[in-house]
């Protein structure tokens, strides 16, 4: 229920991210040819457009942060295992198991060391404001130059998506040690369309 739960609300958070990151960079488009359009450009120079790089940097940040995640659990990472499959299977199963858990470490410790970056780059001043306590010793953090939004939010995407891909990391290495299999991804099926039977040609010619 939980990883159910998980899996829909991060197809969902990364499908937003690339929508919402498409619309800006089409308005942005749209703004800057208009721009140079007599009789429409002095009302669309009045529209101020600066933030739009800016806003689709960070959009992409995060959607690449929660696709790699998604990209562990499904299994579509590019993997070179052309002397793995030439193992006998304990020992294949034996290296898998240990990429896995050396990967669930390495993104584990991205996690912690963000989650410090994040708590000491303005998330502790932020935390003490919420809650009315005094912060003036704490560093408040710097803001974005175009949005003027707190960097820490942004840097946000780094140990949010680095624990959430340490934990599809644990997830598949436990899926792998009880079943044997890891997740394949497969480029020519599309999700929500049923699998066909391919027509026999020597069938179609009776």
């Amino acid at each position: 229920m939980f990883n159910k739960a998980l899996n829909h609300l991060e197809e969902i958070l990364i499908s937003f991210l690339m929508a919402a990151a498409t619309l800006v960079i089409f308005v942005a488009v749209v703004h800057r040819y208009l721009a140079g359009v007599p009789y429409i450009q002095d009302l669309a120079l009045k529209i101020h457009m600066s933030w739009a790089q800016e806003l689709c940097i960070i959009l992409f940040v995060w959607m690449c942060k929660f696709g790699a995640a998604y990209g562990v659990r499904t299994g579509i990472h590019v993997g070179v295992d052309v002397v793995i499959n030439r193992m006998s299977p304990a020992n294949r199963g034996r290296f898998v198991i240990f990429g896995l858990l050396a990967g669930a470490l390495f993104t584990g410790a991205i996690a912690v060391l963000g989650g410090t970056f994040v708590w000491d780059n303005g998330a502790h001043h932020a935390f003490l404001d919420l809650i009315g306590q005094p912060r003036e010793d704490v560093f408040e953090g710097p803001t974005t130059p175009d949005l003027e939004w707190p960097t820490w939010i942004v840097y946000s995407a780094i140990p949010l998506g680095s624990a959430l891909m340490c934990y599809r990391f644990l997830q598949v290495c436990w899926n792998f040690y009880k079943t044997g299999e890891l997740p394949k991804h497969d480029e020519s099926h599309v999700e929500g369309i049923d699998e066909q039977t391919p027509l026999d040609v020597k069938e179609a010619k009776q």
